[in-house]
């Protein structure tokens, strides 16, 4: 039933997509060296931990980086530098998360309008600041020098479809504009066979598809008190897609699953919903862990600080299976003169 809808919703898309490739709608071109890293399908596809990855692939360099975002979910309006001040409500999880990490290393900003963001950040930085737009692969008003598109191993854009029968924002032929394919989320134990079979799949250059899991670390707690081992665990997430996450933690505990919206803004409402369901849990060995994303939004509260409530955030990195011939493929790009 959802059809005729998403061939109306896909004909404006490529309408509009039109526009900018036959040169009616000007598209802004990027100076300096810049990435975008993005998808066709909606939220969850592993973009943060991607450009978590290139911001130290490229701070290795020794060149200096800016991150640029819409700042999905902030409740302001307008271009904003982030600072390590900042909240995730006045300029999104995702950036505020990619700023606390890396410091004064890097440069935040974020803006509706990605050439206004590009701009400041050429104005206000070293010249030769490599930029990487989070989430702009739809964004045509700007081009980027190189585009690296997202897509989760368990849900690739060849097996989907476009808005709102399925969850493509734009057709598959977006693909075309990638320079590279990540398959995102992959099992730890994905042979060449299995490989082989997604690139067919893809419809993309072969050496140009790379293959990446996630890696977790060691479950950091909001406060100095500390539960191990952790067997009973309720598990809070206000992210796209947060399956690879449960399953990681089911292998080693009971798992309660407490799911939110993507970007959820967390209220006080919340927390005490959260409280309420672990004080049921009757193990000793009991902890409530969430990701690292949801942890900018959720440490606004100081009732997540309370020993008697022992929080913990899950960090991950990113898995490249051949991470020697990404680094050649992007190194050669940002070396380029």
């Amino acid at each position: 039933m959802l059809l005729p809808v998403s061939w109306l919703y896909g004909f404006g898309v490529w309408f509009r997509n039109g526009l900018y490739t036959s040169g009616v709608l000007k598209r802004y071109r990027i100076p300096g060296k810049s990435i975008v890293v993005g998808n066709l399908s909606t939220g969850g596809t592993g973009k943060s931990p991607m450009v978590d990855l290139l911001i130290q692939q490229i701070l290795e360099l020794n060149q200096p980086v800016a991150t640029l975002s819409r700042g999905y979910g902030r409740s302001t309006h307008g271009l904003l530098e982030v600072t390590q001040k900042s909240t995730a409500k006045q300029v999104g999880d995702e950036p505020l998360m990619y700023k606390q990490k890396h410091g004064d290393q890097i440069t935040s900003v974020v803006a509706e309008k990605r050439a206004e963001g590009v701009k400041w950040i050429r104005k206000n930085t070293p010249e030769n600041t490599v930029i990487l737009l989070d989430d702009a692969f739809q964004h045509l008003a700007v081009k980027a020098g190189l585009n690296i598109l997202v897509t989760p191993f368990d849900d690739l854009y060849s097996n989907d479809f476009i808005l709102p029968a399925g969850n493509l924002r734009e057709w598959r032929a977006g693909r075309k504009r990638a320079d590279i394919v990540m398959v995102s989320k992959c099992p730890d134990n994905l042979d060449k066979a299995t490989m082989e079979s997604v690139r067919r799949k893809l419809r993309f250059p072969e050496d140009r598809i790379f293959f990446s899991s996630i890696q977790y670390g060691t479950p950091v707690s909001f406060t100095e008190k500390k539960v191990a081992p952790i067997s009973d665990v309720l598990i809070v997430t206000g992210i796209g897609n947060p399956s690879p996450f449960i399953r990681f933690w089911s292998q080693q505990a009971k798992c309660t699953h407490l799911s939110f919206p993507d970007h959820h803004s967390f209220t006080a409402a919340d927390i005490t919903k959260i409280h309420e369901k672990f004080d049921t849990f009757a193990s000793c060995e009991r902890a409530i862990v969430t990701t690292e994303k949801d942890r900018m939004r959720l440490k606004e509260f100081k009732e997540v600080f309370d020993d008697k409530y022992p929080w913990y955030f899950q960090p991950i990195e990113l898995n490249i299976i051949d991470r020697a011939a990404f680094n050649e493929f992007v190194n050669g790009y940002l070396n380029e003169v």
